[in-house]
């Protein structure tokens, strides 16, 4: 597994070190009233990528060694399609979408829940490589084009990001699926049951699931809507700078997640479940809060003078709000992976609704006051209260006690053994391929 977190992690932070190019090309060619523009597109796409996830998430992780694939690959293209229409009209209607851009939110919707799907598929198939070099292929079509775009093409607008964003998501779709298709032509009737039986069975599994991320979603990103409404684009615009930059560190558990929830929910032994867990929960919480640390102590003239721009002045404040909030909502989605991988995943449904209304209850006294900074203090409260409720159910639960969940020099050896091992294996592999 750990060969497996180490190319998942540093894919990721790959495709996030281009992320943050990405904010500050946006920075110098959108400018704040643009970014802000473009992170509430993006955020009303992913609400309708989150209810897609019903069908197109972690349910295919978990049914796609169980049933016939064609029946979960089919069901979830069509359900990508229809939802995105859906969830679209929807946000259009309340007017939490930028005005004239509701079909670009359906088509960008769209394009990442299939994307979605096809690498659920080749993480349940233990796919590991393709599901990485899929995102990695998202994130340097995105970063190319968008140079050729505001560069060459001169279209430095938000139509141009939007467009060279689709085209990204398009093109890793296309490769995604070409490595995922290859399963459909194989007889995948694990069980025998009929189209609708499963269909069923994956709707009310993947229900849980889109609570969870909605209600998770919303404690992350519903600040954006709030600020808006009362501060306008620009606003946002520093919010989503300072989120995403501090969200980058984030990768590291989400990586971890993934790769926690494939092997959870593989096993029916509460005794491995618990010894994955912790150990990875325990790496996640140590890298999250040193990467952090290293983050919150980057200067802001740096940031406003050499990455971003004046405009963005009071983006450190914003960084600093999120930090303590980033760790524990990175070290959250560890135990919230336990939850949905074991089958619990009420607990994780439950765990995100009680972040969503600490911070509307929060966000409703803090954020008149601080604004864009309080925004982002708020998200902080929210997911520190998300992760003790996690750690009170996680540790009553497997009875696991407080000293278990600090780190040892046994976990040290551990992770020197197995980094050892995979050294050898490495050196063993070069000397046969130049035999």
């Amino acid at each position: 597994m750990l060969k497996n977190i180490i190319g998942t992690v540093g894919s990721r932070y790959f495709v996030a070190l281009l992320g943050f190019l990405v904010i500050i090309i946006n920075s110098k060619a959108l400018g704040r009233e643009g970014m802000g523009i473009v992170g509430l597109i993006y955020t009303s796409a992913n609400f309708a990528v989150i209810f897609n996830g019903i069908l197109c998430g972690n349910t295919i992780v978990y049914f796609v060694n169980r049933y016939n694939l064609r029946m979960i690959f089919y069901t979830a293209y069509i359900f990508a399609l229809i939802g995105s229409v859906v969830i679209t009209a929807i946000l259009a209607v309340l007017g939490m979408i930028p005005d004239g851009y509701a079909v670009w939110v359906f088509t960008l919707a769209a394009l990442m829940s299939l994307f979605n799907a096809n690498t659920m598929i080749l993480l349940g198939k233990d796919k590991v490589m393709g599901f990485n070099l899929s995102f990695i292929i998202q994130g340097v079509t995105s970063f190319v084009l968008l140079l050729i775009l505001y560069f060459i093409a001169g279209m430095k607008s938000v139509e141009g990001y939007l467009t060279g964003l689709l085209t990204a998501y398009l093109a890793a779709c296309v490769y995604s699926f070409v490595l995922s298709a290859r399963y459909l032509a194989k007889s995948q009737n694990v069980v025998a049951k009929s189209y609708f039986s499963v269909i069923r069975e994956m709707f009310v599994y993947g229900l849980w699931g889109s609570v969870d991320n909605l209600a998770e979603g919303l404690a992350s990103r519903l600040n954006y809507y709030i600020i808006r409404f009362a501060g306008g684009y620009a606003n946002v615009g520093l919010l989503d700078a300072g989120t995403k930059i501090s969200e980058s560190v984030g990768h590291i558990s989400n990586s971890i997640s993934y790769l926690e929830y494939n092997s959870v929910s593989k096993t029916t032994d509460i005794a491995e479940q618990k010894i994955v867990t912790i150990r990875l929960f325990k790496l996640s919480y140590c890298a999250l809060a040193a990467v952090m640390a290293v983050i919150v102590c980057i200067p802001e003239w740096l940031i406003t003078e050499y990455l971003l721009t004046e405009e963005f002045a009071g983006i450190q404040k914003v960084i600093h709000g999120l930090s303590f909030g980033i760790v524990a909502y990175g070290s959250n989605r560890i135990l919230s992976h336990y939850f949905i991988g074991s089958g619990n995943i009420r607990y994780s449904a439950c765990c995100s609704c009680i972040g969503l209304l600490v911070l509307l209850a929060a966000g409703f006294f803090i954020i008149p006051v601080y604004g864009v900074f309080g925004a982002a203090l708020t998200s902080s409260i929210a997911f520190v209260c998300m992760l003790i409720f996690s750690l009170s159910v996680f540790m009553r639960q497997t009875k696991t006690g407080f000293k278990e969940l600090i780190p040892s020099k046994g976990d040290y050896k551990l992770l020197r053994e197995k980094i050892h091992l995979l050294k050898c294996k490495s050196a063993k592999s070069r000397k046969q391929s130049q035999s």
